[in-house]
């Protein structure tokens, strides 16, 4: 049975360069190289090593540009299911040492942090670091504090492969001093420039600021910041995932285009891919949102109201048709697409549409079920719609099978 100690505190484990850490889990050869993971299509770095950021790379920096930067470096394409073998085993280590964990991101966790009797806060940080390290190659870095936006900013001040506990308000006072308020998760730029012409410029100026004028100047959600930094844990640990109020699926192109065809052919995939997410979560769409990102700066989007709540591909592109018409500029290039379905309802509470003939309703309930059956015994994209013939180049490629979104049961995207 776990015991409470009388001090209650809240930890935060980050892996380090995960998606690398994790490549170099099964490959040793890559241990001490700048290593980069690539994105969609290998279009762009979406995480590089210690060693690769020194050498200038950034995250979300084109090949092209990462090579001239880099040359030795070595570039992988990213691989989601490794990933995810990797997060819910370093889940499995935390959840021996915690009552309670919130599994917040593929690399980051959230837990009650229960010492063991007569172990202090920093030993139990560093008990959990070291273990994933010895049971999984993957280095991590804890922090424990008395509430979860100290132990984050606590984690992200000990990396790499740091484990650092603070529960004494003079050393968290001796943290928050120098450290700009933008590394508070939920202050950005636009943020940070409402708090800077009362002087608030760094984590201790938010703590010891008046917190009517936060509020007033960053909402409910702020002030419940302010709390946070002065110690009062007002923000819960999540063991379960909130019930999704929108289901999305999209992302970029790799390869820009303005073919009306290929356009076309993203928003099937994309919507074939949105239809899998519904169908798992046992919810129709009630709304249906298309935006289409242009490589000139521009963007389109198109919204459609179904007249019922709706699961079924044949209605749903029925509505995503004239979405993907008004998010069309003519011989612009786009770059980005995304399916956003909004007014989620449960499959159970969807009344049947006067206007849908029964035969129609149950020949398509018919090829969706079949689909799922083939697709689920053969892969994931075996059968599918002859629109996306024109992306047959995106769906030979492996890494495109398996998304970060893929990833369920985190609480963030």
């Amino acid at each position: 049975m776990w015991t409470r100690p009388e001090l209650k505190a809240v930890g935060h484990l980050d892996a380090d360069c995960f998606y690398v850490s994790a490549e170099r889990v099964r490959d040793e050869f890559l241990r001490g190289k700048p290593v980069g993971v690539l994105g969609n299509q290998g279009a762009c770095v979406i995480a590089k090593s210690y060693e690769m950021k020194r050498a200038g790379v950034a995250t979300g920096m084109p090949i092209w540009e990462a090579l001239g930067k880099c040359p030795a470096g070595v570039y992988v394409k990213r691989d989601f299911r490794w990933y995810e073998v990797l997060s819910r085993l370093m889940l499995g280590v935390v959840r021996e040492y915690s009552p309670r964990v919130e599994y917040y991101s593929i690399d980051e966790f959230f837990f009650a942090a229960v010492p063991a009797r007569g172990q202090t806060f920093q030993e139990l940080a560093g008990l959990i670091r070291d273990r994933i390290w010895e049971r999984l190659g993957v280095p991590v870095t804890v922090g424990i504090a008395r509430t979860r936006t100290l132990a984050k900013l606590i984690s992200d001040a000990a990396k790499p492969f740091g484990a650092r506990a603070v529960v004494d308000r003079r050393d968290e006072e001796a943290l928050l001093i120098d450290r700009p308020v933008t590394e508070i998760t939920g202050i950005a730029g636009r943020r940070a420039a409402r708090l800077s012409p009362w002087g608030i410029v760094t984590c201790l100026d938010l703590a010891r600021a008046d917190r009517r004028l936060v509020r007033s100047l960053l909402t409910a959600t702020g002030e419940a910041l302010w709390w946070e930094l002065n110690g009062e844990a007002v923000q819960p640990i999540q063991v379960q995932r909130p019930a999704h109020k929108a289901l999305a699926r999209g992302g970029s192109f790799g390869e820009s285009t303005a073919e009306p065809v290929v356009l076309y052919a993203w928003l099937v995939r994309n919507l074939e891919r949105l239809i899998e997410e519904l169908e798992y979560h046992g919810v129709a769409a009630g709304r249906l949102n298309v935006w289409v990102v242009y490589k000139n700066g521009q963007s389109g989007a198109g919204q459609m109201t179904l007249a019922v709540p709706s699961d079924r591909f044949d209605l749903l592109l029925d509505a995503a048709r004239p979405c993907l018409r008004r998010a069309w500029v003519p011989r612009a290039l786009a770059t980005h697409m995304h399916l956003i379905a909004e007014d989620l309802t449960p499959r159970r509470d969807c009344p049947l549409d006067l206007f849908d003939p029964a035969e129609h309703r149950s020949q398509a309930q018919a090829v969706a079920r079949l689909k799922r059956e083939i697709n689920a015994r053969h892969g994931r994209f075996v059968l599918r719609s002859a629109a996306t013939l024109p992306l047959a180049a995106i769906y030979r490629d492996t890494a495109n099978e398996y998304d970060i979104c893929d990833i369920r049961g985190k609480l963030c995207f």
